[in-house]
């Protein structure tokens, strides 16, 4: 048993901890384990034994270096937004909560960086330099909440990636503690670097099982100075999944262009008792930005996109040049995941394909909830061939039930999305709760290497264990 080989806490280790970090930052109260047992995945609880709350890289050091010896558990948590269980404690032992790590360092105007400890709030970031006239662009859809070092965690995307990338693609340095309680850093504040292995694109993505980030150096861009949103509404969902990759042929490149069912637009209506989106006769709606310097292209870019709309049946379209407006619907395509987890039984999948296999995807998974007798529908990233799929349980279906045929029917949906050129996750990452379909985007050789980097920053295999791939036992 892989549990067997980690050891439980004792009065010595939580006189250690005190000692490290000081009382105050050591808790054991029933709230603290309690907050600290769950994120927002699915209704997944596990307690930890212990909340440590480091103040600094060096005591981060300090609890690793200490949970590597004596074999403790340590999982990493941040602002517990993930939905594929990446910081449940699964094994108890001990949460190491970043939350004191929470400043912004410094804004570097010059060379257009930010450098930031983990804590940070990604809106908070945003708001910060854009009054430098500067843009952070990973724009998760929990981004009011969420942390930077979650995002680098789980290399998380967005709204606005298929412009602007996702959290890879401006992550040019970090300071890492190690399983083993050194610290590192892992690139440099360069825009190229050809030196060496790059660990900072190791780091990202890792899910917290490499090790613990405790600065990070970002790339930022200039500040957009006009933005128009689209709402475009198909009677045909899957016509509306093909005229993404037209807009993309056409030479335009949105900013954001969200694919969105009835189902989840009037899940996200209801909650919020608002109703800006007409979906009476509608079985989709796409929901497209455009931002740019001026006015003038802006709207440019809008024209072309309405023509290309147009030849794939779209029904009348809004554009909202106001920023009331423009929040409106935006506010509610961010608040389809909260809706729809509010009150139901939901398994979410996060899955990703080239984008011009966007409709035979959605077909795909349409087909594979049906035959499961599954209710399910999509939302997401279109521009990046990002769908998120929530599977509800049948009213009246009873729970082991449900667990047996939920696990079948996602297989099948991944066996079809790799069969497509696609992958498990686009953006939630693999965590608690994708691991045992690693199988189907993985050959036995490519997770062997994973394991192996595992081992090589972990021996001992206690930071984040249990998560990616099913843990095999340190040799």
């Amino acid at each position: 048993m892989v549990a067997d080989r980690f050891s439980l806490l004792n009065a010595q280790d939580l006189a250690a901890f005190r000692d490290l970090l000081g009382e105050a930052y050591v808790l054991q109260d029933e709230d603290s384990l309690a907050d600290y047992s769950h994120d927002y995945t699915e209704d997944l609880h596990y307690r930890p034994q212990l909340v440590l709350k480091p103040g600094n890289a060096s005591e981060i050091a300090a609890v690793l270096g200490y949970c590597q010896e004596r074999r403790i558990p340590v999982t990493p948590a941040g602002a517990r937004t993930g939905l594929s269980g990446g910081m449940l404690p699964i094994y108890g032992g001990v949460v190491l909560a970043t939350d004191r790590l929470n400043q912004i360092l410094d804004i570097d105007t010059r060379n257009l960086q930010v450098t930031t400890q983990p804590a940070v709030v990604v809106q908070a970031l945003q708001e910060a330099v854009a009054e430098y006239g500067l843009f952070y662009p990973v724009d998760p859809a929990s981004r009011g909440s969420c942390y930077i070092g979650g995002n680098i965690a789980e290399g998380a995307g967005g709204l606005r990636a298929v412009k602007y990338g996702i959290t890879k693609d401006y992550v040019l340095d970090l300071e890492v503690v190690l399983p083993t309680g050194e610290i590192i850093q892992t690139g440099a504040r360069t825009l190229k670097n050809s030196t060496g292995y790059n660990l900072t694109q190791l780091m990202v993505g890792s899910e917290g099982t490499l090790g613990v980030v405790t600065r990070a150096t970002l790339k930022l861009v200039p500040l957009p100075q006009k933005r128009m949103v689209m709402l475009a509404p198909f009677s045909s969902a899957e016509r509306a999944c093909d005229a993404v990759s037209a807009i993309f042929r056409a030479g335009i490149v949105p900013s954001a262009l969200e694919f969105m069912e009835k189902e989840a637009i009037d899940f996200a209506q209801d909650f919020l008792g608002s109703y800006p989106f007409d979906t009476e006769g509608i079985e989709a709606h796409l929901l497209i930005e455009v931002d740019g310097k001026d006015a003038d292209s802006v709207m440019a870019d809008c024209e072309a996109i309405y023509a290309v709309l147009e030849a794939f049946d779209c029904g009348e379209i809004l554009f909202a040049e106001s920023e009331e407006e423009q929040n409106r619907l935006w506010k509610v395509r961010r608040t389809i995941g909260e809706a729809t987890r509010s009150g139901h039984v939901v398994k979410e999948e996060d899955t990703v394909v080239p984008r011009a296999e966007l409709a035979k995807l959605w077909k795909h998974i349409k087909a594979v909830a049906a035959r499961f007798g599954i209710s399910a529908f999509c939302f997401g990233h279109a521009g990046d061939g990002n769908l998120h799929v929530h599977l509800q349980r049948p009213q009246g279906q009873q729970l082991d039930e449900w667990e047996q045929v939920i696990e079948e029917a996602v297989r099948e949906i991944f066996r079809g999305t790799v069969a497509l050129g696609g992958t498990l996750s686009g953006e939630h990452g693999i965590g608690l709760v994708q691991k045992d379909y690693m199988d189907i985007a993985f050959s036995p050789v490519e997770l062997a290497l994973m394991r192996g980097i595992k081992r090589l920053f972990d021996p001992n295999g206690v930071l984040n264990p249990g998560k990616m791939f099913p843990e095999v036992s340190p040799e």
